[in-house]
């Protein structure tokens, strides 16, 4: 009996042991569960989101005239003209050359004429842009070559609304430029650096 008795203990406290390291082992198990499931759904989560984010239009767009005075002393020539389609817009550059910030005077425009002589500018579509940047100079004042911009092609031939670009010169300061379209629409201008760009975002929607 007596040895009967001092075993009891020992075998309930065992027992009791196993079923307490088996309930910490459950909740160990349980516990690490949510953190893998939640690293799983923002892995997803910002997967998805970079996925379908694409480029969206820069500031605030209205189909309102858009001016600008360049920084003082500004001293750019525009070397390339783009014109690229995306989702619910589309957006024309122009990048520069040179040195300082370019400012612009910008509206809409059936008819435009060239700076200067008044002569009007030929272009495809039913209503431009008129895009006028000032700042710029002419390129052999840069030491540099003519970069020949002339007409740059737009988006029509794919389904979009841009005609075309047209170079209408540089004179006393400003470089203009037409932007045909089918329609007015909202649009938007920003700077960007590296390289120093002009950025005009056109919502396909008015």
């Amino acid at each position: 009996m007596p040895k009967t008795s001092s075993l009891a203990p020992v075998l309930a406290a065992l027992t009791l042991g196993a079923v307490a390291l088996a309930a910490c082992s459950s909740v160990s198990e349980n516990a690490a569960a949510p953190t893998s499931t939640f690293a799983a759904t923002l892995s997803g989560d910002v997967n998805q989101t970079s996925a379908s984010a694409g480029i969206t239009p820069l500031g605030e767009t209205n189909m309102e005239r858009k001016t600008e005075r360049p920084q003082a002393p500004s001293k750019l020539v525009v070397t390339d003209v783009r014109v690229g389609k995306h989702d619910g817009f589309e957006r024309v550059v122009f990048e520069f050359t040179g040195d300082g910030s370019p400012g612009w005077f910008i509206d809409y425009d059936d008819k435009p004429a060239q700076q200067g002589s008044g002569n009007p500018i030929t272009y495809k579509g039913s209503t431009a842009l008129n895009v006028n940047i000032d700042g710029t100079v002419y390129p052999f004042e840069m030491d540099m070559p003519d970069p020949h911009i002339g007409t740059t092609e737009g988006t029509s031939e794919s389904g979009g609304f841009i005609t075309q670009v047209v170079s209408s010169g540089t004179f006393e300061g400003r470089s203009q430029f037409v932007v045909g379209m089918n329609k007015r629409h909202p649009y938007s201008v920003q700077v960007l650096r590296g390289p120093t760009r002009l950025v005009i975002d056109v919502l396909a929607a008015t």
